[in-house]
């Protein structure tokens, strides 16, 4: 028997709440949802961070980490990003949902983080599209903007061949490869 192929351009919801739910994202290029196996891992690491936590999900497209964690009890998520097509698409999978717990932004993430921040995040997604330069700017705003709370915790995506120069008061705690890209978890230290 042959098997179905896979729905294209769906995450999948791996834990929580919404556990198995699929969820549509928009079909733009380079957009690249974290796969399964990566998110797995990750929130396994993440298991007593996620709950009660304050989430940024900056460079959201699918918003795969940000759902993730609000099915795993996060209490707020912000999700950022610049492409409109995007943002309707989170805000439809919200109400989907029926999640009340988040909001969306549309921004440019760098731009929206160069502010002085007016809240703080305890979990931090960093996934910022490849081969753009955005990881390290977006790394430096977070800490000297002061969006981070003094013991929050940043997970990191980015191409094997970078080596970001990331704020030297966090600690890598985690870190791991999936074919050409490298995840890791930073735990901000403020001691």
């Amino acid at each position: 028997m042959a098997r179905a192929p896979a729905a294209r351009n769906q995450i999948r919801l791996i834990g929580g709440q919404w556990r198995s739910r699929k969820l549509s994202f928009a079909d733009l290029p380079g957009l690249r949802p974290t796969t399964d196996r990566v998110k797995e891992t990750v929130f396994n690491w993440l298991m007593h961070k996620v709950p009660g936590s304050h989430c940024l999900d900056a460079f959201s497209g699918s918003g795969s980490l940000g759902f993730e964690a609000l099915s795993r009890e996060a209490a707020w998520t912000t999700f950022i990003d610049s492409s409109n097509i995007v943002v309707k698409q989170l805000q439809a999978n919200l109400k989907t949902l029926q999640c009340q717990d988040a909001e969306v932004i549309r921004a440019d993430s760098i731009q929206w983080l160069s502010q002085t921040a007016n809240r703080q995040f305890d979990l931090v997604f960093l996934d910022p599209p490849f081969n753009q330069g955005l990881l390290e700017p977006a790394a430096s705003y977070l800490e000297s903007r002061s969006w981070l709370t003094a013991d929050a915790v940043i997970y990191i995506e980015y191409e094997q061949k970078l080596l970001p120069q990331l704020p030297a008061n966090w600690q890598c705690i985690k870190e791991k490869r999936a074919g050409e890209v490298i995840f890791a978890l930073y735990q901000r230290n403020t001691a």
